[in-house]
Parts: C-alpha cells; sequence; structure tokens
C-alpha cells in the first residue's frame, strides 16, 4: 500500500507562506479593482492594526482587547473541558449514567451557541457570565464526546486481565482507562480551544466595552470597515496561534500516540 510523503516543517512553512500571499494578493486586486470602492486594502489595514498597538480603539489598545477576549476563553473552556471530560469519563464507563444522559446529551448537542444567547441573558443578565457560559456550552460538548470515545476505545483485554490480576477498578481507571484517553481528551481541549474563541466574538456581540468581538461591533455601528477587518484578521490570527499551541503541546504529551496532523 503507497504511503504518503509527509511533508517536512521547513516545507510545510514554506507552503504556509505561499498560500498567505496568495491570499493577500487575491485580497489587494479584490479591494483596488472593486467598483464600490468600500473594500480596504490589506496594505490600510495593516497599517490601522499596527497603529491600535498604541492608539486605543474605545478605550483601550489591541493588545488588551486580545487579553480580555483570552480571559474569557480560558474561563469558559476550563469549566467546559472540565465538566465535559468528567461527564464523558463517567458515561462511558456506566452504562447506566450513559444511558440516563445520552438522550438529553444527544438533543442538547446540536443546537447552536448563538441559540442560547436569549436565555443566557434571561438566566444571566448583561454581565460577564452570560459570555462564560456560552463559551461554556460550545466547549462542553466536544470535550464531552471526546471523553466518551477515548473510554470505549480502550483495549477490554487490558482491562480484563488487570481485574483477574486483582486490580481494583480505581487501580484499573488511573492506571489503564485514563492514560489511554489521553490523546482523545486532548483533541477534544484542541476542539474546546476552537470553538470557544470562535465563540467569543458571539459573546461580545452581547454587550461588551472590550474584546475582539467589540471591536467588529463597534466597527459595524460605526460603519468602519477598517476596524471590522481589523477584528476579522486578530481573531483568525490569535486562532491559528491558539490551535497551534494547542498542537504542540498534544504532541509532546502524546509522543507515543501523536495524532496530530497540525
Amino acid at each position: 500500500m503507497r504511503k504518503f510523503h509527509s511533508t517536512k516543517p521547513m516545507e510545510r512553512l514554506v507552503w504556509a507562506i505561499i498560500a498567505i500571499a496568495c491570499l493577500m494578493i487575491a485580497w489587494y486586486i479584490g479591494a483596488t479593482k472593486s467598483e464600490l470602492g468600500i473594500f480596504p486594502s490589506p496594505i490600510e489595514v495593516l497599517k490601522r492594526l499596527l497603529r491600535a498597538f498604541s492608539e486605543p480603539i474605545g478605550t483601550m489598545t489591541i493588545q488588551m482587547h486580545i487579553l480580555y477576549s483570552l480571559s474569557r476563553v480560558a474561563v469558559g473552556v476550563t469549566l467546559g473541558s472540565i465538566s465535559g471530560i468528567v461527564l464523558g469519563l463517567f458515561m462511558g464507563m456506566n452504562d447506566d449514567i450513559n444511558a440516563f444522559v445520552s438522550p438529553l446529551f444527544y438533543i442538547v448537542r446540536p443546537i447552536p451557541t448563538v441559540a442560547w444567547i436569549p436565555l443566557s441573558i434571561m438566566w444571566f443578565g448583561l454581565g460577564e457570565t452570560t459570555k462564560y457560559f456560552l463559551i461554556f456550552i460550545s466547549s462542553f460538548t466536544g470535550c464531552t464526546i471526546q471523553a466518551f470515545s477515548g473510554v470505549k476505545s480502550v483495549d477490554q483485554t487490558l482491562i480484563g486481565a488487570a481485574k483477574m490480576l486483582g486490580a481494583s477498578d480505581f487501580r484499573v481507571f488511573h492506571t489503564i482507562i485514563l492514560p489511554s484517553c489521553v490523546p482523545d481528551i486532548c483533541l477534544g481541549i484542541q476542539a474546546a480551544l476552537s470553538s470557544g474563541w470562535a465563540t467569543v466574538v458571539a459573546a461580545e456581540m452581547v454587550r461588551s466595552s472590550e474584546g475582539v468581538g467589540w471591536l467588529i461591533v463597534a466597527g459595524q455601528n460605526n460603519l468602519d470597515m477598517e476596524q471590522i477587518l481589523v477584528g476579522i484578521v486578530v481573531i483568525g490570527c490569535v486562532g491559528a496561534v491558539i490551535t497551534t499551541i494547542a498542537s504542540i503541546i498534544e504532541s509532546r504529551l502524546c509522543r507515543w500516540n501523536n495524532r496530530s496532523g497540525v
């Protein structure tokens, strides 16, 4: 069977640079050739982005907006990941819990995060709790599914052999089940970080005076296309950095079973 060629890190970097360059060229052509004349070029957006590091947008500079958003993501994803992992492990190890929780979980799972916005406002008001809740919901389901899948993929022969040798349920859990689930849990956390960062935009559109999501909303209200694109570029770049860091951490933790393609 033919094996696919594994691209070296330097080659991947070169291709990434080429891809970004192609995007910038297409953006520049689209902006300069547009008949509407309202779409700023990447050069104008880059200049505005660089100025935003020293000149405040609203009440703070761009780095502070990023930190505010990251802090919200950190809280929501941490709570969502821990809750999802615990629930997924229990569902995978106990058929009764799985039979009880699964119907409810698979009803809630398809509901998009934005659909929770009205309820979250009614429950928690317009403060930070609403933002944390929305990010929590977006990260909870993915971690639950990955932890559950990890338990179900454990080799039952190992569990049976351990019990025959007198291992307690707790010892089986922390020496066989949990280590086997680590790659799946890492994938769940990666997905939670990505979805949490995407959700923070919707969360900050509820009511906020800071954050990268607010940049877009404020730009829309002021008909400031440059600010909107600055917010979009920042969201994309920070999201890529978060995904890359999470992938590197997973590759270090799971050298023995590295499935990361990033």
